[in-house]
């Protein structure tokens, strides 16, 4: 496989370790990959196994914040049992002239519900951060979930003093809708472009 960027540059990624059935997405910056069962596996593993599935340098501090083990076994229940790729997380590879290394994940807690909304979370890992990475990966995913006629609106969830991660949701059209699920957190949502 091969990912080509604006300057023409490419960089390429070994058709025998990204498997063809994997769904990837690119942003201006980034390739994003969509977790598989595999991969999850390769994650549980340890850093080497996920750099050698992904051919991606994997930071000294993976997983970010939010992602960690009992998170990624959740993750690989829901991909076991589900037939749709794709509403789970998404592997976040920043893009270099050498080898991409991964910088967090990103991506949807499940198929959209009856109402035609679906959850997104994202996390970076810290030396990524302030980069605006966070706020492209939502944007790339946002759009990705609109393609899909069923999805009325995105929504996230966060703790209120968590400013980076409401400015994210702000960038990117989230709008404050008040209490979140669960005690002390707030929902943002945006809604499909054609409904607004």
């Amino acid at each position: 496989m091969v990912w080509r960027r604006k300057s023409n540059k490419t960089v390429n990624l070994p058709e025998a370790r990204l498997k063809p059935a994997l769904r990837v997405l690119e942003s201006n910056r980034m390739v994003l990959v969509a977790a598989n069962a595999e991969l999850v596996r390769a994650d549980l593993s340890g850093v080497d196994s996920l750099g050698e599935m992904l051919d991606a340098r994997v930071p000294e501090n993976w997983p970010p914040e939010l992602y960690d083990r009992e998170a990624m076994e959740y993750a690989l229940r829901m991909l076991e049992e589900s037939t749709s790729p794709g509403w789970s997380f998404w592997y976040l590879l920043l893009r270099s002239e050498d080898q991409a290394s991964i910088v967090g994940i990103c991506g949807f807690k499940g198929r959209p519900d009856a109402a035609g909304s679906a959850e997104i979370g994202y996390s970076i890992v810290s030396q990524f951060r302030n980069q605006g990475l966070a706020s492209e990966a939502v944007d790339r995913l946002v759009r990705w979930a609109f393609s899909h006629q069923t999805v009325l609106e995105v929504s996230a969830e966060t703790l209120p003093h968590l400013q980076s991660s409401i400015r994210v949701m702000k960038k990117n059209g989230f709008e404050y809708c008040g209490a979140g699920s669960e005690l002390g957190v707030v929902r943002y949502a945006v809604q499909r472009p054609d409904r607004r």
